[in-house]
């Protein structure tokens, strides 16, 4: 039997027709990737390099997507809101500050929902019922000080106690006793390191945060504490903003304008 002839106009068979459909998958699945990480990293400034390369994809050219480190230095000294990634970072390098002043039993840096959170002890900074500083807390709050410094992000500073109650003609309940405390750390931070007012505020919780049950010394001890807040990137954004701009006007004035003498 012969064997049929090909007819002049007939295009040759092609084997490796596969190819076509496998690139058009990897196109989509990069297109795909590019998408998932743009969602997962809000970020303005990445979020467009994302779209430009995805761009070149869906018109034919080779995407180029900047290279950038996951954590810029940038962002946790003033180039940004933070996010937990490079709430970590400064976590780390505080804990490792720490170690070195050997404080481990005096400051507890944790990140949770809000941010970073920094546990100071009673015993770090105050005479039990007192609010004012005592010498010995400077060298304490001058580290988490260092740890900090040249951040844009909104700090809180928030006061606790135990469950017991006070009642003194300056404290008459744990309330004021624990926001006199925050405000005592919001003038230090203020006077001693030059920290914008209009980034840091005071709250006092009284009893009413613990982080253990005040049913022994030693919880009530971990309970009698100020806790310095960065504030992470979602609930920094959501703090109210001034009805007018008074920056320029709060730079001009020293920090013994801003918070008075110290005490």
């Amino acid at each position: 039997m012969m064997a049929r002839k090909r007819k002049p106009f007939e295009a040759p068979d092609n084997a490796e027709r596969w190819l076509l459909t496998y690139a058009d998958l990897i196109t989509l699945l990069l297109a795909f990737f590019i998408v998932m990480y743009s969602m997962s990293q809000i970020d303005a400034k990445k979020f467009g390099h994302v779209a430009e390369a995805l761009q070149g994809v869906l018109r034919g050219r080779d995407a180029i997507v900047p290279k950038r480190s996951i954590i810029d230095r940038s962002d946790w000294e003033g180039g940004g809101p933070l996010k937990i990634g490079n709430l970590r970072l400064i976590q780390s390098r505080l804990q490792q500050s720490i170690a070195e002043a050997h404080l481990e039993d005096k400051i507890t840096p944790i990140i949770d929902e809000r941010g970073l959170v920094v546990h100071v002890t009673e015993s770090a900074l105050f005479d039990e019922a007192q609010a004012d500083l005592k010498q010995e807390a400077t060298p304490t709050l001058n580290l988490v000080a260092a740890s900090l410094k040249g951040l844009a992000e909104i700090i809180r500073i928030e006061g606790h106690t135990d469950s017991r109650p006070i009642n003194t003609p300056r404290f008459p309940s744990n309330w004021e006793l624990s926001t006199a405390r925050a405000a005592t750390v919001v003038r230090f931070f203020i006077r001693e390191h030059d920290w914008g007012p209009d980034q840091i505020s005071a709250l006092g919780y009284g009893e009413f945060r613990p982080l253990k049950p005040n049913d022994t010394p030693e919880n009530m001890a971990q309970n009698r504490r100020v806790d310095i807040v960065v504030l992470a990137a979602n609930l920094s954004g959501s703090e109210p903003s001034p009805a007018y701009n008074y920056s320029d006007t709060m730079r001009k004035k020293s920090p013994a304008e801003l918070v008075g003498p110290a005490p």
